[in-house]
């Protein structure tokens, strides 16, 4: 009977297929506490968005996460329904860019203050952001990204973090599936197998050790779409913005 068994078995292995990957989309399980410096936004203790933090009191997330509700940063967390140490700090200020357009998600950017400083340590840690006109990255250059957001369109959640390998898609392609929603100097695109889903904006796009992008928008109707990529908001031409709200709110 065990024979016939793993006869039925092996006749059947050419036609069956198994899936190694879960997560972001087609991504895989990040390595806990791997990624310090990721925060979950959260309303009423449901995640809602991706933030990371670029200082011991800011966080940066995507402008569009925010709709005048009250938000709490959690720091040092992996799986989310598990308190393994994780920290859950307030917001105290809430910096929208100023020139967000809700409807073209044009500055698709913002900061929120902390009520307190995080204290940093190896599952809390800050990243590097880009210098004020850094060359952009080249195109086919491998980056990755991660975050809580849902593992397939209108699919489940994942409370454990997700994280994917994607490459620079090259500008003019980018613009090309955009059209005018695509603009070269703020914005930048990828394409791989795995991407961000819903509910992972405002995660940070990670090349090297250095956040460079913030997570924004992609196809409304399909996650991770190789004909409307997601598109990602380009960190370095905020840079002086950035520095001016940090300097008048610290």
């Amino acid at each position: 009977m065990i024979i016939i068994s793993l006869l039925l078995l092996a006749s059947l292995l050419p036609h069956l297929t198994f899936t190694a990957h879960v997560g972001i989309v087609n991504g895989t399980e990040a390595k806990p506490h791997s990624r310090p410096f990721m925060v979950s936004l959260q309303k009423n203790w449901r995640h809602i968005c991706g933030g990371f933090l670029i200082s011991d009191r800011f966080v940066m997330t995507a402008a569009h996460c925010w709709k005048n509700e009250t938000l709490t940063a959690v720091v040092g967390a992996h799986e989310l329904r598990q308190n393994e140490g994780y920290v859950r700090i307030g917001v105290k200020s809430y910096h929208m860019h100023p020139d967000f357009n809700k409807y073209t998600l044009e500055n698709d950017i913002m900061l929120l203050r902390l009520e307190k400083e995080v204290e940093q340590n190896k599952n809390v840690m800050k990243i590097s952001i880009p210098k004020e006109k850094a060359r952009d990255i080249e195109a086919d250059s491998v980056c990755r990204v991660a975050g809580w957001g849902r593992l397939s369109f209108k699919g489940k959640k994942s409370f454990r973090l997700m994280e994917a390998e994607v490459k620079i898609m090259n500008n003019t392609e980018c613009k090309n599936k955009w059209k005018d929603k695509f603009s070269v100097s703020e914005m930048m695109c990828v394409y791989g197998d795995g991407g961000s889903c819903s509910e992972d904006g405002g995660g940070p796009l990670v090349c090297g050790n250095t956040a460079v992008g913030v997570t924004s928008f992609g196809d409304p109707k399909i996650c991770n779409s190789p004909e409307r990529p997601v598109v990602y908001i380009k960190i370095s031409p905020y840079i002086p913005w950035i520095c001016s709200v940090i300097a008048k709110d610290e």
